[in-house]
């Protein structure tokens, strides 16, 4: 299946580009780094350079990358922009295979905040038991929400 200029609507970055390539075959939504159809985001590109990209396309983003949540650029890009972000958490790095797995276990559960939450920023961790924020602040910071029934 070949990705499709006008139902775009996820971004695989670099850090899962091996899950972004087979995504990208698999659904017509999807493009990844050095796609294509986003040319102007080639492989090596820096993130804070993606990012405005993305958001100018209204993409959602998937990322692995461990580092996005703690520099200060990228934080600030991705509440200047408005950024989407489903990061696929974890402690230890995921197979291509198991990121896949995990990703498409989730996918409605994705779907499903995409259609609650149209507007950014966010930005949810993919974990086996499920999606949960990670809040952005005023600052850009990250804050991991409290489970639910808690008051923040």
């Amino acid at each position: 299946m070949t990705p499709d200029p006008a139902q775009l609507r996820f971004f695989f970055d670099e850090s899962v580009l091996g899950l972004g390539k087979a995504m990208a075959i698999a659904r017509k939504d999807v493009v990844h780094t050095g796609h294509a159809l986003v040319a102007e985001i080639p492989l090596g590109c820096d993130d804070v350079d993606w990012m405005p990209a993305v958001a100018r396309r209204q993409l959602v983003v998937v990322a692995r990358d461990k580092r996005i949540r703690t520099k200060p650029a990228e934080l600030k890009a991705l509440r200047e922009h408005g950024l989407r972000v489903f990061w696929i958490a974890g402690k230890r790095d995921l197979s291509n295979w198991d990121a896949l797995v995990r990703i498409v276990r989730r996918w409605q559960e994705m779907e499903r905040l995409i259609s609650q939450r149209p507007e950014g920023p966010w930005f949810m961790a993919v974990t086996d038991g499920g999606l949960s924020e990670l809040r952005v602040s005023a600052t850009g910071a990250l804050i991991k929400s409290p489970p639910k029934g808690r008051p923040t």
